[in-house]
């Protein structure tokens, strides 16, 4: 690890003009990855900026209905808070599953959006990396990709984004809030995360200096009907080989509205709104959940190790919706019945 100065931020106004007076330096709340990639040596910053004293630990209700997260309120305060765990329940879900108690203890909201990929080779110094060194190359591609991802990945690079919270944050349409050198912005959250291209460096749309300063989540919460699953090679503190967080509104047996996002899968949370349509006014049968599965994998690619992620994925699809869909209703066993899990 280099050595760095650190200082802590008033305000926030006052961080954000100190990020812009110090190059290479770095905003830091719960530091559970940022610590751990500079131990690494994968990121170098010369100056810390603490954010604690800025209190951003809040979560409270906003104006149009729906919830505030504060970007320093932690993974556990959030998880187990009253209105997520009555109101967003598959948020409480993602979260849970994630990490461990000690690490969600610690990790703050905003600072899970920014977490960096698990990629073996990212944390390799010795080997290439066009997301840590732009223009190297790409070790993954052609060595062992088991974790790597199968949609929207590109020549330069196949991380995937490693967070559980962010995939339910996906399918719940929440809103980033930040704040920087030219003011205040909001971002769609599907917008908020990159797809490599040709520039896999970068990992989101944040402009230089620009710092979170909560997640608004709106008033829907689909509280009856969601499942967040999350595959993985061990049950505890692993990250998701493939992870699906559903949510669902059904009339009489009828989907009436749907969300469906991905994780582990792709170098951002994959959302696929075209597969979500094909469910909206369909019946919630196997046969349904196939046919959004099959929407959802059409274009992805196996990079030989993790060819097997494209199949288990599209189970995991049909898995979790029919779990979304078997919560407070009554459901057709036989509709499922010789189906793919």
């Amino acid at each position: 690890m280099n050595s760095f100065t650190f200082a802590q931020a008033p305000a926030i106004d006052a961080a954000v003009r100190e990020k812009a007076g110090q190059p290479g330096s770095a905003y830091i709340g719960g530091g559970t990855n940022l610590v751990d990639l500079m131990k690494e040596n994968v990121e170098r910053p010369t100056h810390l900026i603490g954010l604690k004293k800025l209190g951003l630990d809040s979560i409270t209700a906003s104006a149009d209905g729906g919830l505030r997260l504060g970007a320093l309120a932690t993974n556990a305060d959030t998880a187990w808070h009253p209105e997520v765990e009555k109101r967003y329940p598959l948020l409480n879900q993602a979260i849970l599953a994630g990490a461990s108690p000690q690490l969600r203890n610690m990790a703050t909201d905003g600072g899970n959006l920014m977490q960096r990929t698990r990629c073996y080779y990212f944390y390799d110094l010795a080997t290439p990396c066009n997301k840590r060194e732009p223009g190297s190359g790409c070790s993954a591609i052609g060595g062992y990709n088991r974790i790597h991802a199968i949609l929207g990945a590109s020549e330069a690079c196949i991380a995937t984004h490693p967070s559980d919270m962010c995939v339910a944050l996906a399918a719940l349409e929440a809103t980033v809030r930040v704040s920087g050198p030219n003011g205040e912005r909001t971002i769609a959250f599907e917008d908020f995360h990159r797809l490599p291209g040709d520039s896999p460096e970068r990992d989101n749309t944040l402009e230089p200096g620009e710092l979170i300063t909560g997640l608004d989540l709106p008033a829907k919460g689909f509280e009856k009907n969601y499942s967040y699953l999350k595959l993985r090679d061990r049950t505890s503190y692993a990250f998701a080989l493939v992870s699906v967080a559903t949510a669902l509104e059904l009339d009489g047996g009828i989907i009436t509205d749907a969300r469906l996002a991905l994780g582990g899968v792709a170098h951002k949370p994959w959302r696929d709104k075209t597969a979500e349509a094909l469910l909206i006014g369909q019946p919630a049968t196997a046969d349904t959940f196939r046919t959004a599965a099959a929407q959802v994998l059409a274009g992805a690619k196996g990079q030989g190790t993790n060819n097997f992620k494209i199949e288990l994925a599209k189970r995991a699809i049909v898995r979790a919706l029919k779990q979304a869909t078997e919560m407070n209703q009554v459901v057709d066993d036989n509709a499922f019945q010789n189906s793919n899990p």
